[in-house]
């Protein structure tokens, strides 16, 4: 007999999200994302100066305003006829890339890990290193007091990482991950003043030029933060992937086999040359990467509280008018689409287009190559880190490139004109962030954002597609309906941007079991 468990909200994520999953013998059946919170950001924007939307936008996320910020400075450069200035580039470059580190870092070690680590396998630990020994003294001290709250309560489960020596390792990284995150958003203070709220960028470039002390204070992070990445990180994400009980999450959890990237990180004025490229997979064909054309982009609002006035429309032409009435709706999350196909979006998509070798080589290690072809909750992660350690590398290249004394803005920024459109397509951590506006009486007449997790946690379109996220719930195994870790560890997967408390109702009594989780 199949049965209904929800999720809500989902923890350890940014937002309000709900998810339902049907179960049937063990496994889930059928599933449903939905986003519980409206805001309103993009009617707020109405009538405002253009000037505001990137200071207003900033806010759309305590996690995400450095992208949003930025996506919003591009798509003001676009709506004035901006000719941006290399130095702008390549500090909005190098800015970004700080941020993609400190989210990737973020993700893993604080949001997804502790779903495959045993914590309290480190009070077993009777190793002789000293900083593993003095972490495993700190944690019983915090048993013994109480006051666990960073790592507990959450689910317990029989295939976690329980050997104390690797538990105690992966801990004590997770401890060392809170200083690389603090490396990473120092970076982005030398040149933007600070996070989040950060003021560095404007329409037309920014505003802190490059000298030789901000160089060499940014250089010398990136190099700790290289170190860490090559040597801690992505040693952990392999250690995982090899882990056996946790094979079937190679391919458990694909969400469908399409995948969208609109290319980002810029590396000429022109933008058409990106060091993350753009483009799209269909059916899981990762050697058919198609040309990305945003004209193809639609949103769907079926199944969403959203007038239908707001159906099919391109984000050019967009509209945001709630409707909290509309029968069969399930979410304040759009559906868009690419192509009329819901689409993954995130380091998983960009990587598969860009298709680094190390990527190739540790998919072929792991049989992923082989068809059926099939990207589950594993690769997401790996994706992930190796992205991190791309960007990284290559910022080092970029902070060569920066040349104290030239210009760093173009004052087409501030000539607003009576009616234009625009666009700022970029990549962010989540995945691809657009933002769209039309200018009018130079004032704000319509702006429109579509957000990575708008894509991934997307609920059914017009046709009935499940959005990715509901597309990679089928079939996950869920063997106890009173312990759904495997629902959450896929739907974390694609680090949906926050939540306290998990709530499973039961599908016989409608009685509320409620969890803590950290």
């Amino acid at each position: 007999m199949a049965k209904i468990v929800s999720i809500d909200p989902v923890t350890r994520i940014e937002g309000h999200l709900r998810i339902d999953v049907e179960i049937e013998n063990g496994v889930v059946k059928d599933a449903w994302s939905s986003g519980t919170m409206f805001r309103g950001i993009e009617m707020l924007l109405r009538g405002k100066h253009p000037w505001d939307a990137q200071q207003v936008t900033e806010r759309i996320c305590g996690v995400c305003p450095l992208v949003h910020g930025t996506a919003a400075s591009y798509n003001l450069d676009s709506a004035t006829g901006v000719n941006l200035p290399d130095n702008a580039r390549i500090i909005r470059n190098l800015m970004l890339g700080a941020n993609f580190i400190q989210s990737h870092v973020l993700h893993f070690y604080h949001l997804a890990a502790l779903d495959y680590v045993d914590i309290t396998a480190v009070a077993k630990y009777n190793g002789s290193n000293p900083e593993l020994r003095a972490l495993k003294n700190k944690i019983v001290k915090l048993v013994q007091a109480k006051d666990v709250y960073p790592f507990l309560p959450r689910y317990e489960s029989p295939d976690y990482v329980s050997d104390p020596e690797l538990a105690t390792t992966l801990v004590g990284h997770y401890v060392e991950a809170l200083e690389m995150r603090k490396l990473a958003h120092e970076m982005i203070a030398i040149f933007y003043g600070r996070m989040p709220s950060f003021v560095g960028t404007i329409p037309g470039g920014v505003t802190n030029p490059p000298t030789l002390s901000n160089i060499l204070a940014l250089s010398a992070r990136i190099s700790q933060l290289r170190s860490w990445i090559d040597n801690i990180y992505i040693q952990d994400i392999l250690t995982l992937a090899g882990v056996s009980a946790y094979a079937p999450f190679l391919r458990a959890g694909d969400s469908g086999g399409n995948y969208l990237a609109y290319g980002g990180f810029d590396e000429d004025s022109s933008g058409t040359k990106k060091f993350l490229p753009s483009g799209a997979i269909f059916n899981n064909n990762i050697m058919n990467v198609q040309k990305f054309d945003k004209d193809n982009i639609i949103e769907s609002v079926k199944y969403s509280w959203y007038t239908e006035s707001c159906e099919s429309r391109n984000p050019r032409e967009g509209k945001t008018d709630p409707d909290l009435e509309k029968k069969e709706a399930y979410s304040f999350i759009k559906a868009p689409r690419y192509q009329d196909k819901p689409m993954e979006v995130g380091p998983l998509a960009r990587m598969l287009v860009k298709k680094p070798d190390m990527l190739l080589k540790l998919a072929g290690n792991l049989g992923l190559l082989e068809p059926p072809l099939k990207f589950g909750i594993l690769p997401r992660h790996a994706a992930r880190a190796i992205e991190c350690k791309l960007i990284a590398d290559q910022m080092s290249t970029w902070v060569e490139e920066l040349q104290p004394g030239k210009p760093i803005w173009d004052k087409k920024g501030m000539e607003i004109p009576n009616e234009a459109y625009g666009a700022g397509l970029v990549e962010g951590p989540r995945g691809a962030l657009g933002h769209w506006i039309h200018i009018r009486n130079q004032k704000i007449d319509n702006y429109q954002c579509v957000v990575p997790t708008t894509w991934n946690a997307s609920p059914r379109d017009k046709n009935g597609h499940r959005g990715p996220i509901e597309n990679s719930l089928i079939g996950i195994p869920v063997p106890d309906v009173d312990n759904p870790i495997n629902v959450v560890r896929c739907v974390r997967s694609f680090d949906p941007c926050l939540a306290c408390a998990v709530h499973v109702i039961h599908p016989e009594h409608n009685g509320m079991k409620v969890f803590r989780v950290v």
